[in-house]
């Protein structure tokens, strides 16, 4: 590792801390006791705010600070950079306050000239095409800081019936325009998966609630998994289908290969069949389903439907 990317990943692992001893580092980056010295030192420098304690126990103590201290990017790292940016730009609602636009124009203004042009070239040569949000969520923000500072949520959820709850959410996902995010129902105990442009009056709840641990949350949440998506499935698949499954497909899935064949399989509900059916069926000839048979009996008789929607369209005189 170069001595100016250790430095960088020093500076964010002792950002962290509140006291640390030499061996934390020697440790931590497999140096000797004489380069984390050298290295504390200009870290002390560049901006790292820390005092020796001492006595036999001391070690170091940081001071308290709200901004990580500066930290150096070579070109290809702000090149990567902003190639995430110009990748997000679709996003309209984000979990953040400021937008993806605003944050580049702040990123550039730091950039000497020659570095800007870069930029400038890359922007020009590379596109992203994706599906932009349906609906925009003024409260992504609020989520993501629930998330983070692990906090319940109170929400009034629009989906299917009016309803009031206290949630905790586990996490936030963006799927083809529409962002969800998966809680619990901390007064039910029951996992779910929210639309977040169906929530409203959306705020962090001060009240008393006990909440579960990151640890808690994954096993409620493959609990959920196990019991719910209880109707298993295989769906054989050909290349396309392969292709077309990386592209798209839902948590419950999964790409198998087996015998020198490839398949997509799972689980889902009962009342998620039609669903699944119509997400089947954007795979066109490139799959085939292998079990179960009423899977394929409401695939059959789905495809008949729209064979006799189609008939009964031609036959309208205009």
């Amino acid at each position: 590792m170069k001595k100016s990317e250790r430095l960088n990943q020093e500076l964010f692992y002792l950002n962290n801390k509140r006291r640390f001893h030499l061996e934390d580092l020697t440790s931590e980056f497999n140096i000797s006791k004489r380069t984390a010295l050298r290295d504390l030192d200009e870290l002390s420098e560049i901006g790292l705010p820390y005092y020796t304690d001492a006595g036999r126990y001391g070690g170091y103590t940081l001071l308290n600070q709200t901004l990580l201290p500066p930290v150096t990017f070579s070109v290809q790292e702000v090149q990567a950079i902003f190639f995430a940016l110009s990748g997000m730009k679709g996003l309209s609602s984000n979990p953040f306050e400021k937008s993806f636009p605003q944050i580049q124009k702040k990123l550039l203004e730091t950039l000497p000239k020659k570095q800007r042009q870069g930029i400038d070239s890359m922007a020009s040569a590379v596109y992203f095409y994706s599906t932009a949000p349906v609906k925009s969520v003024a409260s992504l923000d609020i989520v993501m800081q629930s998330i983070l500072n692990e906090q319940a949520l109170s929400i009034t959820d629009t989906q299917h019936v009016v309803r009031k709850s206290i949630i905790q959410v586990f996490e936030l996902f963006y799927r083809n325009g529409i962002w969800f995010c998966s809680a619990v129902d901390l007064a039910t105990h029951e996992w779910g998966t929210y639309r977040c442009d169906k929530l409203t009056e959306i705020s962090l709840y001060d009240g008393q609630v006990e909440l579960f641990s990151n640890a808690e949350l994954r096993q409620l949440q493959d609990k959920y998994e196990a019991t719910y998506h209880n109707i298993q499935f295989r769906c054989v698949v050909n290349k396309a289908g392969r292709d077309h499954f990386l592209r798209d497909h839902y948590p419950n899935m999964r790409l198998v290969e087996e015998n020198d064949k490839t398949y997509v399989c799972g689980g889902y509900n009962i009342a998620e069949e039609t669903y699944m059916v119509e997400y089947l069926l954007s795979y066109g000839k490139n799959m085939k389903i292998e079990y179960p048979e009423s899977l394929a009996i409401q695939y059959r008789n789905y495809l008949t439907e729209m064979l006799n929607a189609k008939a009964e369209h031609q036959d309208i005189k205009y």
